[in-house]
């Protein structure tokens, strides 16, 4: 597979395929993050390719990178199945910060995304991009991570299916994989009434690679389990970032979530994992994380249910709770006993 991918300016942005890229030789440090004097973020683009298909990838961390500077924990945020890379990096005038990319790097990480294929900026084409494609996605970006930052190994944060794309290339690249963060995850889906529901339109995500995504389809993903626990300010933000995109995307997360769970298995995880679930998710039941959790073979790992928030945490009104567990577990010391 042929990768090319080049690095933007700050903010600017490419209409083009990828020039050659030049990493810079950073030190690889260890350790966890910490709070960094205030500054301004700095952020970049960048795109490569999978096959023939263009992706871009976008960056932010507090300050410019330097030539010889340690190197600062990678968290990579994938994204769901009915949004983009938007949803990490969402702006909320008057209403608090929500980029959960800005919180983040200005406590020192190193934070990355993308938009999968047929999402966002990413080139368009005629397959459904199901989780198996995420995962070659995710390999595709990773490579420009670790010529970007010297590391090689990274956190991965996903949220829903972007939960199932991180679990699944964890599982397929183990030596990439630091630390997991899957919020809004589900196992087997047993007792979903998330599933339940979508699965009614089975036969539709069979025979069809796109379905609609109108301003009212992402309303619901902060209303269908639990109305109240997002702020609708955000909701519209988001609604507005994505309609640019156009009224569609594609169907193949929704069909792995309908027939073909689980598509990641725990005993392949090796990654210490934090598994988060809103208190009023409908999309997995406790009990179906619960039976994951427990299948998972690494000692480290931890599984917290956040109050008063549905399934998507990201865009919750109580997402500070979302940050603080994510940002301890990301942060937690290297165990002394073993």
């Amino acid at each position: 597979m042929e990768h090319h991918d080049t690095r933007l300016a700050r903010r600017a942005v490419i209409k083009g395929a990828g020039l050659g890229l030049v990493a810079g030789a950073m030190s690889a440090s260890g350790a966890g993050a910490q709070s960094l004097e205030p500054g301004d973020i700095w952020s970049s683009e960048y795109w490569t390719r999978k096959g023939d298909i263009l992706l871009w990838i976008y960056r932010k961390r507090l300050g410019a990178p330097k030539t010889g500077e340690p190197s600062r924990p990678v968290v990579f945020f994938v994204h769901g199945s009915s949004v983009s890379s938007r949803v990490f990096d969402l702006k909320v005038p008057g209403h608090g910060e929500y980029s959960v990319m800005d919180e983040f790097a200005r406590h020192g990480f190193d934070c990355w995304t993308m938009d999968h294929e047929n999402y966002g900026k990413s080139g368009r084409t005629a397959g459904n991009s199901d989780i198996a494609s995420g995962v070659e996605d995710l390999k595709a970006a990773v490579d420009v991570v670790a010529r970007e930052t010297g590391r090689q190994k990274f956190h991965f944060l996903g949220e829903s299916s972007g939960a199932l794309r991180a679990g699944a290339y964890a599982m397929a690249a183990p030596e990439r994989a630091d630390r997991l963060v899957l919020a809004a995850f589900t196992y087997k889906g047993e007792g979903s009434p998330t599933l339940t529901k979508r699965a009614e339109q089975l036969a539709y995500y069979r025979s069809h690679n796109m379905r609609k995504r109108d301003r009212d389809m992402i309303r619901s993903i902060a209303t269908r389990d639990r109305p109240g626990t997002s702020d609708p300010a955000a909701v519209e933000a988001l609604a507005d970032a994505e309609m640019q995109f156009g009224d569609q995307v594609p169907t193949g997360t929704y069909l792995d979530m309908t027939t073909n769970l689980p598509v990641v298995k725990p005993e392949k995880v090796l990654a210490p994992v934090l598994l988060v679930r809103g208190e009023y998710d409908g999309i997995a039941s406790v009990a179906d994380l619960e039976e994951f959790f427990n299948s998972l073979p690494n000692g480290d790992r931890q599984f917290v249910i956040l109050p008063g928030t549905a399934h998507s945490v990201t865009l919750a009104t109580n997402r500070q709770l979302f940050w603080h567990v994510t940002r301890a577990f990301l942060t937690m010391p290297t165990p002394i006993a073993t």
